[in-house]
């Protein structure tokens, strides 16, 4: 029976959150993958060792496993809050790693303040996963 702490959603809701990606950006699987590096690399969201194929970023958007790299779930995160399409996770996982990276590419000193400073249609639907989130990175702190 799989785990249900936090960071097992997250690791689940990752796939999910690169197949949104894949699916509202206007490119093909090549150029969505070599946009996903070389922004992670630009805004400084991971140092991915090498620029991933199309073919990679769909096997990761379909992963069973949790062996994606955390850059790419985080710069996901990152272009989707920026797309006029607005999109929102579809899921309580998807949503448990949104919030996961939304606090890994920012500092916030409250949880107040990263709610208050997602973009206003994700506020309502990444509330509980960001109080999650939220308590996972606090205690993290503590070890």
């Amino acid at each position: 029976m799989p785990q249900d702490d936090f960071y097992t959603k997250v690791r689940a809701g990752c796939p999910a959150l690169l197949r949104q990606w894949r699916s509202l950006g206007q490119a093909d699987a090549d150029r969505l993958a070599l946009i996903l590096a070389e922004t992670a690399r630009v805004a400084k969201l991971g140092e991915p060792s090498e620029t991933p194929t199309g073919a990679t970023l769909d096997a990761w958007s379909h992963a069973q496993d949790t062996d994606i790299p955390l850059w790419a779930p985080r710069t996901a995160v990152f272009l989707l809050n920026q797309m006029p399409a607005r999109p929102v996770p579809k899921s309580e996982a998807e949503a448990c790693a949104w919030a996961y990276c939304w606090l890994r590419n920012r500092h916030f000193d409250h949880l107040e303040d990263a709610h208050l400073a997602l973009p206003a249609h994700l506020q309502a639907p990444l509330k509980s996963a960001l109080a999650a989130a939220w308590r996972d990175q606090q205690g993290l702190r503590l070890v």
